[in-house]
């Protein structure tokens, strides 16, 4: 299967002959540009209007796009989704927004998208996630996870690869008040990572430790 980065938490995951997904079609700002997407469904982790643009994708079939948001299970074009809504523990006094997890299930391969994610769950929500072939994880802070909160992460969920997501880029405007990659990169021990035009993976393409691959926008 393939996975193209379009900015922020907006991915694009294709497979031939599957369902085609698109997640968090973000509302540009500042000259942004989100391209016209094609796909047979969208996932939506957080309600709000900067990660819901749904006029931003067309159906790649006839009829319209499906669209998924909040908790549940949904079979689909031979791909099983799975939401998973998380909240912070009510102790911990915060006031961090609902976020939905989704579960890619493709070929025996699971990739998870943690959205706009801005705490680091409790081992009981993870062990939910179940094994993590691929994570698509935010990195760059503002409303969502920093690249130590994500590190953090990354050392808890042991996915095989992580490509890192929502951080600034050339593109990026300032209003998102997001760091580069860089710093999460330096948080995993790296000092730099040549970025890729997409991901091709399959389950049999795992690599035994975990691989940071960080893709261009595209």
């Amino acid at each position: 299967m393939e996975i193209t980065w379009h900015g922020l938490s907006c991915f694009r995951l294709t497979d031939r002959g599957r369902l085609t997904i698109v997640s968090d079609p973000y509302e540009p700002v500042a000259g942004e540009e989100l391209p016209k997407l094609k796909a047979d469904a969208i996932t939506i982790s957080r309600d709000e209007a900067g990660y819901s643009n749904v006029a931003a994708v067309v159906g790649a079939q006839r009829g319209d796009v499906r669209i998924l948001r909040g908790a549940g299970e949904f079979e689909m074009g031979g791909v099983f989704i799975t939401g998973v809504t998380m909240r912070p523990e009510k102790k911990r006094g915060d006031n961090a927004p609902r976020n939905t997890v989704f579960s890619y299930y493709y070929d025996g391969l699971n990739i998870v998208n943690l959205g706009q994610l801005s705490f680091v769950p409790t081992q009981s929500q993870i062990d939910a996630l179940e094994t993590v072939d691929v994570l698509l994880l935010p990195v760059g802070g503002g409303d969502s996870l920093n690249a130590s909160q994500a590190s953090e992460l990354v050392a808890l969920i042991e996915p095989s690869i992580v490509v890192p997501m929502n951080f600034k880029t050339a593109g990026t405007s300032n209003a998102r008040k997001l760091d580069g990659v860089s710093k999460f990169l330096k948080e995993m021990g790296l000092a730099d990572a040549k970025p890729q035009e997409s991901l091709k993976v399959t389950k049999s393409t795992l690599p035994e430790d975990t691989q940071v691959v960080v893709l261009e926008v595209k």
